[in-house]
């Protein structure tokens, strides 16, 4: 960029003149006498010369770097990257750059003295009017955003940064015009997507929430209210909170990890409602990043699926559990079973399998019916299932059969015989208490009693001794064996003795 040359003081010129005048003295014919006076006249004319010669030079170079500022000003002031406007009091076009000109459309000799209203769409004329008027009765810089129209009638939005200036005891307004259509557009594209998000999400039957990257609620649609009531006051709260404790650790770590690897990951949990009761949902989490590539927002959708799971669990229930008592079926005995030996062999402990048969069953069924028989099959599956540990499993093998398996018990086969005798005997003596069954009878309820024994035979196993199917039989026929020898007894298998007929 250039610079204006820096102009020598008076002394500073004069001592140059006379350097000057000096070294040109050699040249100069010496007065004659008489003529000193002359002489120092005409010397003193001469360094006065030197010194307007040399600010006649300074002059001009000033003036050239003053061209060349003014031609770099208005380069820069025509070919800005927005458009430069002054209007006046009446809203006449009395300044425009090159680029204010080519926004509206029409070359700047035609623009100037014109009014801008006119290139205001019909839309905002009236909101620029006021706009206009309220610019010059206050101070300060304001800025408006209008749709304008070119002479070629096409349009295009503007952002407008007014200033009022007074300038020669006139005052005008300096504006600054910066086409911002494309900014229009994206916003416009970035409501329409958000507008769609909305119907998506206030419509679908998805449970829809926006989370922080600590799990605290953003935004939840509408359909959260089915669970929770009202959902305005859940803004800014503990998304985990409500989550079952038992599945909110792990929710915890699956919502971390679509965090770090940005990889949504669908997950099964339980929510508690404030009404205690529990919902099955299912959910798949995803990452959305802002514009630097960084984590900002976890958007969960979730889905109730508490009736597939009831339906699941039913399916479940009907494959392995026998829908009068409650108790496991066959099925699951055998699965129950087949654990057992195996935690046997790995424990090196005995385990034990009682077959129990009810002793006076058939006549209760005869003389008052299935119903009867049903409450009393109910009443034995309680009482035995209350004369065993958690851990063991009571089953129902069939008709009036149950079966009960011991697990973890003595290292040594003595120890766990008396074991397995003691909680057999137990059941033994519950089950042959008296039944008092409410049943229907001519339209009324009434309360028969009913006197049951038991027949139970045991197998105490372990390792390999056996597999699962051989111990059932073996079992049975100590329970058979029982039954031969009286009924309402207790007889552990005995290899030797057949089965009776």
């Amino acid at each position: 960029m250039s610079k204006t040359p820096k102009q020598p003081d008076t002394q500073e010129l004069r001592k140059i003149a006379e350097e000057k005048l000096g070294r040109a003295r050699l040249n100069l014919v010496q007065p004659r006498p008489g003529e000193e006076l002359l002489h120092e006249l005409l010397q003193e004319l001469s360094v006065h010369q030197i010194e307007l010669e040399m600010q006649n030079e300074a002059l001009r170079q000033a003036q050239v770097v003053i061209e060349e500022s003014r031609d770099r000003y208005l380069d820069l002031y025509d070919f800005a990257p927005v458009g430069y406007l002054t209007l006046s009091r009446e809203g006449i076009i009395g300044e425009a750059n090159l680029t204010g000109a080519t926004l509206l459309g029409m070359e700047r000799k035609k623009l100037l003295q014109r009014r801008f209203a006119p290139f205001v769409s019909a839309t905002d004329r009236a909101g620029w009017e006021e706009f206009f008027v309220d610019m010059f009765k206050h101070d300060g810089r304001r800025h408006c955003e209008l749709s304008l129209k070119r002479s070629d009638n096409t349009q295009f939005h503007a952002q407008l940064d007014c200033l009022r200036i007074e300038s020669a005891g006139l005052t005008s307004l300096r504006i600054t015009l910066t086409d911002i259509t494309e900014r229009k557009l994206q916003e416009e594209d970035m409501r329409e997507k958000e507008e769609f998000f909305r119907i998506i999400a206030e419509y679908t039957e998805d449970f829809i929430a926006v989370l922080d990257l600590e799990g605290r609620r953003v935004y939840n649609n509408s359909t959260y209210s089915r669970l929770f009531g009202n959902i305005e006051n859940k803004k800014g709260t503990d998304s985990f909170a409500e989550i079952h404790p038992d599945d909110r650790k792990h929710i915890m770590q699956v919502f971390k990890e679509t965090v770090r690897s940005g990889t949504g990951l669908t997950t099964d949990f339980r929510f508690v409602l404030p009404d205690g009761s529990i919902r099955h949902m299912e959910s798949r989490g995803g990452l959305v990043k802002n514009s630097q590539g960084q984590p900002s927002r976890v958007i969960v959708v979730s889905r109730d699926i508490t009736e597939r799971k009831l339906a699941e669990q039913k399916i479940h229930n009907l494959a392995f559990y026998d829908l009068l008592t409650r108790l496991p079926n066959r099925r699951l005995l055998n699965d129950r079973l087949s654990q057992t030996i195996t935690a046997s062999k790995r424990s090196a402990r005995f385990a034990a399998l009682m077959f129990i048969d009810l002793d006076n069953f058939k006549p209760l069924n005869d003389g008052h019916g299935h119903a009867a028989g049903d409450l009393l099959l109910q009443e034995v599956a309680r009482r035995i299932s209350g004369c065993v540990r958690e851990a063991d499993t009571v089953a129902r093998f069939g008709g009036d059969e149950f079966v009960v398996v011991l697990n973890e018990m003595a290292i040594d086969k003595p120890g766990a015989m008396a074991e397995a005798g003691v909680v057999a005997e137990k059941i033994r003596l519950a089950l042959e208490q008296p039944y008092f069954l409410a049943v229907q009878q001519a339209g009324k309820v009434a309360t028969i009693e009913h006197n049951c024994t038991s027949s139970i035979g045991v197998v105490v196993f372990s390792d390999n001794e056996y597999g699962a199917e051989d111990i059932i039989k073996h079992a049975d026929l100590a329970m058979y064996q029982a039954k031969n020898q009286g009924r309402n007894r207790v007889r552990f298998f005995d290899p030797d003795p057949g089965r009776p007929s």
